[in-house]
């Protein structure tokens, strides 16, 4: 499992909890942050190996992030042999019926029936080049290596996730398993008692900079109003003022409680997040990490769609863009995650 962030985790945990419930025994491999929630909400009952991560990069441009991207691609590519060397040496010495991979590109082996988790198989380039995804496309394909199918956690048609999971060029109809939304997060029987819950998130320095701008602004927002800041590494603190009450941090318990509550979410524009507001039945205003171009095609994608939407950090107006986020309907799955983890298991298990 990638540390990409915590989404990948999130995801993941009930898919591993259903595997756990039915018996099997589970070897989680992964890193960081994620490493440290997978561990925590799932104690002894699996196996964790802590395996260092693919570098990603991130940039506020588009010629910085081509120029980083460059630069760290070597050290990628040096990453990805890495670990699946690491792989096949633990292979030697254990056995395994099933290698399921979230976005870890070297975790795969033609010995073991293998299967890859991700809503990434097309690259969105900044600018949206043509030509630069397509070669990035067919290098996330070789990147992928031999896998007997790729889970996708979406819907086949009119899905979350749009181009970065459909129509992919290098990928065959037969080697694709859509099976719905995986979200940690479920529905529960809550009074919607917060007008908005305003969720702040990502890498520094934007996490830090969308705090400031909401900070500055949400004291103008109507009605009840529920912030947390996203700080894991401060002393949990909470605070109100007015019609808004503030925490430096919540854990997913909470965070899934005030979900519930919220008649309208204010978040970045994660794929997990969106799962979580599909899941939910959730309206939103979505405010993309500026130089993830995953989040801002997203963002950009239901905008379009008239599901949700969206405006960039620089111009957030909360007052303003909440109103104009309500008349947004939100997206609503064909299916929840309950049915998604049943398909899931009848591909795994087969």
């Amino acid at each position: 499992m990638a540390s990409w962030g915590l989404g990948h985790a999130t995801r993941d945990l009930p898919l591993i909890s259903r595997l756990l419930d039915h018996g099997h025994d589970v070897t989680i491999i992964s890193s960081a942050r994620a490493l440290a929630l997978l561990k925590q909400e799932l104690g002894r009952r699996c196996t964790f190996l802590e395996w260092p991560d693919i570098p990603v990069s991130l940039a506020k441009s588009t010629p910085l992030f081509y120029a980083k991207f460059t630069l760290t691609l070597p050290l990628a590519c040096r990453a990805i042999v890495a670990e699946n060397l690491a792989l096949q040496r633990l292979l030697r010495g254990r056995c395994f019926d099933r290698i399921i991979s979230d976005s870890r590109f070297g975790i795969r082996s033609p010995r073991v029936a293998s299967y890859q988790l991700t809503h990434g198989l097309r690259f969105i380039a900044p600018g949206r080049n043509p030509l630069i995804e397509i070669a990035m496309e067919y290098v996330y394909r070789r990147c992928y290596g031999r896998v007997n199918r790729f889970i996708v956690p979406d819907f086949a048609d009119e899905g979350l996730s749009g181009d970065l999971s459909h129509n992919p060029r290098f990928v065959r109809p037969e080697h694709l398993e859509y099976v719905g939304i995986l979200s940690g997060v479920r529905r529960q029987p809550s009074p919607q008692d917060i007008d908005c819950y305003i969720s702040i998130s990502g890498p520094e320095p934007q996490r830090t900079v969308l705090e400031e701008i909401i900070l500055r602004q949400v004291y103008d927002v109507p009605g009840r109003v529920v912030v947390s800041l996203g700080k894991p590494d401060e002393e949990p603190r909470v605070w109100t003022r007015g019609n808004v009450t503030i925490y430096s941090y919540v854990n997913r318990c909470q965070q899934a409680e005030l979900m519930n509550r919220a008649q309208l979410v204010v978040s970045r524009s994660g794929y997990t997040t969106m799962m979580e507001l599909a899941e939910l039945g959730r309206q939103a205003l979505l405010i993309p990490t500026p130089g993830q171009t995953e989040q801002e095609y997203l963002a950009k994608l239901h905008l379009r769609r008239g599901t949700f939407y969206s405006v960039p950090q620089r111009r957030l107006d909360l007052p303003r863009d909440i109103e104009i986020a309500r008349r947004y309907p939100g997206y609503a799955p064909p299916h929840t995650t309950e049915e998604s983890i049943v398909r899931f298991m009848q591909i795994v298990t087969a």
